[in-house]
């Protein structure tokens, strides 16, 4: 076995007329796209933080461990140049450049590309009609026989804190890229878990306000955003699925046995994460249908509060305008009591309609 895969690396390696100067050092804030370049053996990293050609030499000739470069949205000739070095099909390399709507898994010859869609949440004070509330990345993920390659787009996903996870079990890191491609899976499952925990929150205070005194009919436009972001939650996650069931399925010789396990272990929680933004969909709307109910009675009070008054009002309307008219035979029209008597009688009958609409709940 160990001969075999000797002979894959020997097969793969191929001789650069330039050196790759895309060394860590050279990260911001100068610019270059590495954001880190490690050699790894037996599962420990090695010392040094040279030039990735350097590395990838380096593990190449000792025929054991693996490189792991990190790249933050590379140009794409830093892209091509690490392609060329680590002997990446040009379609993969080309590919990568674009970014990608859903995640997906592409197998070229020895080497597996998996994209990832990352996805973090947006703190705010209040959620308003036009709060960003998720925000989506893209990572992908080339693995090799010996090497790690990562592209990461957009502030979301950052991979520091699971790379210091990872050298702190050097036994899982050991067995080679198929576990750092793990390790990204379930890093980006987890991101989702705690996107998903904190829309809930979000969720919760538009229904307390819903449901409260405070309503207000502008509610409906921050129902409607927090929909937009669930969509935009859901295409990053949901198509993940597809992809993971692949790396069980078919791992095309990259991925052992033992490390399929874990995979099944991410399919999962991704499902249930599915699940879980499926509910808050249905619930928003729920929350929506709910709210345009309070609305209509809301505004059938308005119409009966406007009815009762208008009708009020109709009372005095009516005799004034029955007075109003030039007769000379008009009851108590020559009265010395007349004019307050009519005043009188039309508050009179306006407070008892007024009594009976209090007493029937339109006033």
């Amino acid at each position: 076995m160990t001969t075999t895969l000797h002979t894959l690396r020997r097969a793969v390696r191929r001789p650069h007329p330039r050196p790759v100067d895309l060394s860590h050092p050279a990260r911001s804030p100068l610019g270059s796209a590495v954001v880190n370049c490690v050699v790894y053996r037996d599962g420990v990293r090695q010392p040094g933080d040279g030039p990735a050609g350097e590395a990838v030499r380096q593990v190449r000739e000792a025929g054991s461990g693996f490189v792991w470069i990190g790249l933050h949205e590379p140009l794409p000739s830093e892209l091509a140049e690490l392609g060329r070095l680590l002997g990446l099909h040009p379609l993969t390399v080309e590919d990568a450049l674009r970014p990608h709507p859903r995640p997906k898994l592409d197998v070229y010859g020895s080497t597996l590309t998996a994209v990832f869609k990352t996805v973090c949440y947006v703190e705010h004070q209040e959620l308003t009609t036009t709060s960003e509330i998720v925000d989506t990345g893209e990572l992908v993920v080339f693995t090799g026989t010996d090497f790690v390659l990562t592209v990461r787009r957009g502030g979301c996903g950052s991979l520091g804190p699971l790379r210091e996870h990872l050298e702190a079990s050097p036994e899982q890191l050991a067995k080679g890229p198929a576990a750092v491609l793990h390790a990204m899976a379930d890093h980006v499952v987890e991101e989702y878990a705690r996107v998903a925990d904190a829309v809930r929150d979000d969720i919760d205070a538009v229904e307390s306000t819903v449901f409260s005194q405070q309503a207000a009919r502008g509610d409906a436009g921050r129902i409607y955003q927090l929909k937009r972001e669930l969509l935009e939650f859901r295409r990053a996650v949901a198509p993940l699925d597809r992809p993971l069931q692949q790396l069980i399925a078919r791992p095309e010789g990259l991925i052992s046995q033992d490390i399929r396990t874990y995979f099944r272990d991410v399919a999962g929680r991704l499902a249930r994460i599915t699940e879980q933004i499926t509910a808050y969909d249905g619930l928003l709307d729920s929350i929506f249908q709910a709210h345009l109910a309070q609305v209509g009675v809301a505004q059938n009070e308005d119409m009966r509060k406007i009815s009762a008054w208008a009708s009020i009002a109709a009372v005095p309307t009516m005799v004034c305008g029955f007075y109003g008219m030039n007769f000379e035979n008009m009851p108590g029209l020559h009265w010395r009591y007349g004019y307050p008597l009519a005043l009188v009688g039309m508050v009179t009958v306006c407070l008892l309609m007024r009594r009976g609409f209090r007493r029937n709940g339109w006033l």
